[in-house]
């Protein structure tokens, strides 16, 4: 039996994609400080705004996943919850 693909629904789509492009945004700011040869400080604080923009916009697609599979009764409960505590500590590492 295949997995159930659990796609990010219409309604957060462009709120995601808005996230992403400011990330990639973000990134590109990093990119261009270490090309001028800016203070380590500066980038490090940057990179930690990164991670925690990443993070937050994990939650929010692992959220989108939880509230799908729980309305879905193909999605098994206790898969659910497995898969869930796996993303987490990945998302935590």
């Amino acid at each position: 039996m295949t997995e159930p693909v659990v796609p990010v629904p219409a309604e957060s789509q462009e709120g995601i994609a808005v996230r992403l492009r400011r990330i990639e945004g973000q990134v590109r700011g990093i990119q261009r400080m270490v090309e001028e040869g800016r203070d380590c400080r500066e980038i490090a604080n940057q990179i930690a705004a990164v991670r925690a923009a990443l993070g937050s916009l994990n939650a929010v697609v692992v959220e989108c996943y939880v509230r799908q599979c729980l309305n879905d009764p193909e999605c098994s409960r206790n898969k659910t919850a497995d898969e869930l505590i796996e993303m987490m500590m990945k998302a935590t590492r």
